[in-house]
């Protein structure tokens, strides 16, 4: 009995009747819960957050392949002073405003822009192409072939200039697509530092030295000295021929057997055999021939009219340079 206060003592609550069977439904309920909530937990457990990749920017790496950069051409060969060498495969960076710019010698030159626009440019500002020479001297180098720009390719010059340090100090665009780069290196403080002529082979010297000759015999004027080195340059691809000039080389190569009288005298001797075996076998049939008695046709005389022909060919005539303009040589002097 409960005692109450101020009163009779209340009976104790009886406990409601639980049958067993009710019991053991309930404990099965319960394991099966339990069972479920660690089965949770052990799956969670194996459970990989994976982190949606940023989609900013046209040189994504998480982007569609086609939109990320894409070459014209392959870079041409490291050419030039052998110190610059060490500089090839490494690039440097410079940002301006909101774009960064990267140059990588012997290689490219991109353009980033630096916002977190959806659509942000991405672009390729030119390709290692050549060197351009004066007096002597590397002044630059040319990055061609970038991407499109209306109706031409982007393209960028870099400026070597001295440096305590490797840095891309300035960029600008001093016309429209068309790019300025000042890159500082140590490697170019030296005042022979960018020198073209140590940088060639014995025999392109040898080549340049004659040239020198020529024209301080004023046997060359200076139209043809600087064709003279733009060979010798092209030759030692430092310079990059134009597409005519390939066509030319190529034909040039085409017609190189008979370049000489001594060649074409041999080709000419060959042939004189040939036509005397089918003179002999004519005779041998019955068959007249009547050849042209007007006219010498022995070897000496033909050889004789050949060289005086080839000899025209390659030297022309005052006339004729007057008429096609100047060839860089005198014809009368050669």
């Amino acid at each position: 009995m409960v005692p109450r206060l101020g009163g009779a003592a209340a009976p104790w609550p009886r406990a409601l009747p639980f049958p067993a069977e009710e019991a053991m439904a309930a404990a099965r309920l319960l394991l099966a819960a339990l069972g479920a909530a660690l089965g949770l937990f052990a799956s969670a457990g194996k459970m990989k957050i994976v982190e949606e990749p940023n989609t900013f920017g046209l040189n994504n790496p998480f982007l569609p392949q086609p939109n990320r950069l894409q070459p014209k051409m392959s870079p041409s060969a490291v050419s030039g002073p052998a110190h610059l060498f060490r500089l090839a495969g490494k690039c440097f960076s410079f940002v301006e405003s909101t774009y960064k710019y990267e140059f990588c010698p012997f290689h490219n030159v991109t353009q980033h822009e630096q916002t977190f626009r959806w659509n942000a440019y991405s672009g390729i500002l030119g390709i290692w192409h050549e060197w351009e020479i004066d007096n002597n001297t590397f002044v630059g180098m040319w990055m061609r072939e970038g991407d499109s720009c209306e109706t031409k390719s982007r393209q960028t010059k870099v400026h070597l200039v001295c440096g305590k340090s490797n840095k891309l100090a300035y960029v600008s665009e001093p016309s429209t697509c068309v790019y300025s780069l000042t890159f500082e290196t140590p490697f170019v403080c030296h005042p022979h530092s960018l020198l073209v002529y140590p940088t060639l082979t014995e025999a392109l010297q040898r080549k340049w030295d004659e040239a020198e000759q020529l024209l301080y015999d004023e046997l060359i004027t200076d139209q043809g000295y600087k064709k003279i080195l733009k060979e010798i340059f092209e030759e030692a691809g430092l310079l990059k021929a134009t597409e005519e000039e390939e066509v030319e080389k190529q034909n040039k190569k085409i017609s190189v057997e008979f370049e000489t009288v001594e060649k074409c005298s041999k080709e000419y001797k060959q042939l004189s055999k040939e036509i005397k075996k089918l003179k002999d076998l004519l005779s041998q049939h019955g068959i007249a021939y009547k050849g042209n008695s007007a006219e010498n046709t022995s070897v000496e005389h033909v050889s004789h009219k050949l060289a005086t022909a080839v000899t025209t060919v390659f030297n022309g005539s005052k006339d004729d340079e007057h008429l096609h303009g100047d060839t860089g040589i005198w014809n009368d002097t050669v």
